[in-house]
């Protein structure tokens, strides 16, 4: 889901560094006045981070990654999810691409763009047995949503990129995205059904989503 530096002219890159600062300063009042949120957000970063290095190969104009989309939001909330996406990838930036930092704001808008599609479009309507029981067609939906998202956004940074971008070339880096949309679900039930067992102890009730720790 990266944009390579060369893709987009700076008038471009600028507009986005505003629409990203507005999106992350719009949240920011609901994120300073929960404490227990800042915790979950370093935490999403973090593992952000761990699964972005974990597995990534470039594909067509972008990139394949193993994001992690849906076990950190659902372990973790909407708004520490937004804030760990971007600080994690300022993350990335400064220990490992120092190239990326020109397109953190593209980058970040590409994945909280279609994040905030999925909470207020699905993820806001999960009542908290649907989050804490993360049933298969419930994440399922969830990552296909999400990660059409994401592809999207990659095409729209193509479409107004200073030279043009072969549709087929977009189609390959998004048809890989399929592979994610089929295997992250399961990984998202281990590890949520797994994180379930543990909800009654104290550092759960700091640092997970109050829905995933309510009593069923």
């Amino acid at each position: 889901m990266h944009i390579e530096p060369g893709v987009l002219a700076q008038t471009k890159i600028l507009a986005a560094n505003v629409a990203a600062s507005g999106v992350l300063l719009a949240h920011l009042p609901a994120l300073a006045r929960r404490p227990a949120l800042w915790l979950r957000t370093a935490l999403a970063a973090v593992f952000f981070s761990l699964f972005m290095q974990s597995f990534h190969m470039a594909v067509g104009p972008s990139e394949l990654h193993f994001i992690g989309a849906m076990p950190i939001y659902l372990l973790l909330g909407y708004l520490p999810t937004l804030f760990g996406f971007a600080l994690g990838l300022a993350l990335q930036g400064l220990l490992f691409e120092p190239q990326d930092l020109l397109h953190l704001a593209v980058n970040t808008l590409s994945l909280v763009v279609p994040l905030t599609a999925v909470h207020f479009g699905i993820g806001r309507r999960l009542s908290a047995a649907q989050v804490s029981e993360a049933r298969v067609a419930t994440v399922l939906r969830l990552d296909a949503a999400y990660y059409a998202g994401v592809t999207l956004m990659v095409g729209f940074w193509l479409a107004i990129g200073q030279e043009a971008t072969p549709f087929a070339d977009w189609a390959r880096f998004a048809s890989s995205y399929l592979v994610l949309v089929a295997l992250e679900p399961v990984f998202t039930l281990l590890i949520v059904r797994t994180v379930r067992r543990w909800r009654e102890a104290g550092w759960a009730r700091a640092c997970l989503d109050e829905r995933l720790t309510a009593a069923a």
